[in-house]
């Protein structure tokens, strides 16, 4: 078991609990940790081992892995050397301080800000966005102000079912009922059922981050993240208007998550992509940046087979 001290490490950038295959040797988890000495796509791979000893590699970055930092160990943990790389928050003590740092600068110079839950006084909200930004203060406590306000002013405490209603009944977008086979809550698009413009954008957005939040209100103990899936089978140019790319469509999504709910999108499955839709991805891959990386096409068989059971497959991927 992860120690809550090794899930609470402000270095620890996540946890993934599947089996992995390193050197032939099958592991039962492997722990992911930031380098902020690296570039931002190294990574260590952390891992048990039968003599307790760490085996490091690079992750999706160069072939050859950058030198290690200082190393932290866990002692707590038998049979596991649980690694973190040294960052400017490198105990849960200077982290938490971080945290009560943040939260008494947004009571000064937001004190019209909501609290409470979501609000500036939410330590838990206020970690996740210290750890979205790498524990730099200055950065968690701009984009976290941000946040609020915009929640603040798009009333997002407000979005009920009936709110959305109308917008929802096209069948556009909703949240599966069933977790996914790693246990993540799971939000689909179909993109075959966006008209941009028969269909007002402000409605997409309320739908959009109606969806979002009910999607993270499903997530199980030890699970932060959810699987955004995007069904792009019969999409076709009555759903290929430029709009769909941008702030009225799939961008809004990306650019939802990105502002007001960092890491929360574990990864976004583009399913039976047809060829109107690739010239459209290589306008928007730039635009979204990092976000693009987690993007998978992939078929609705994979979806099927790699995704869910037969029991927990999303309507539309039923046979």
């Amino acid at each position: 078991m992860v120690t809550p001290l090794l899930e609470r490490h402000p270095a620890v950038d996540r946890i993934v609990r599947h089996p992995i295959h390193l050197d032939g040797t099958k592991l039962p988890h492997r722990y992911v940790v930031n380098d902020i000495n690296t570039p931002k796509s190294a990574c260590i791979e952390l891992v048990r081992k039968g003599n307790g000893a760490p085996s490091s590699s690079s992750s999706l970055a160069s072939p050859t892995p950058p030198p290690l930092p200082t190393l932290l160990q866990n002692q707590a943990v038998p049979g596991i050397l649980a690694v973190a790389a040294a960052s400017r928050s490198d105990s849960p003590q200077d982290a938490r301080k971080l945290v009560l740092e943040v939260k008494e600068r947004l009571g000064k110079e937001f004190p019209a800000l909501p609290v409470g839950r979501n609000g500036r006084d939410d330590e838990d909200m206020i970690y996740w966005f210290l750890k979205d930004r790498k524990f730099v203060a200055d950065d968690a406590f701009a984009k976290l102000a941000k946040a609020i306000k915009w929640r603040q002013e798009f009333e997002v405490s407000k979005l009920t079912e009936e709110s959305v209603e109308e917008i929802a009944r096209t069948g556009k977008a909703y949240v599966h009922h069933h977790l996914d086979v790693s246990g993540r809550p799971v939000l689909v698009v179909v993109a075959a059922k966006h008209f941009p413009n028969a269909q007002d954008p402000i409605e997409n957005e309320k739908l959009c981050v109606f969806l979002i939040e009910k999607a993270l209100s499903k997530l199980p103990p030890g699970q932060e993240q959810i699987l955004g899936i995007f069904d792009l089978r019969g999409f076709g140019t009555a759903n290929a208007d430029l709009k769909f790319l941008t702030y009225h469509g799939m961008f809004l999504c990306f650019d939802v998550f990105y502002y007001y709910y960092p890491k929360r999108l574990s990864q976004v499955l583009f399913v039976d992509a047809p060829f109107v839709f690739k010239p459209l991805w290589q306008i928007a891959k730039p635009l979204l940046q990092s976000y693009a990386s987690l993007v998978r096409f992939c078929s609705a068989d994979k979806v099927r087979s790699e995704y869910f059971t037969e029991e927990t497959l999303p309507p539309n991927f039923s046979n």
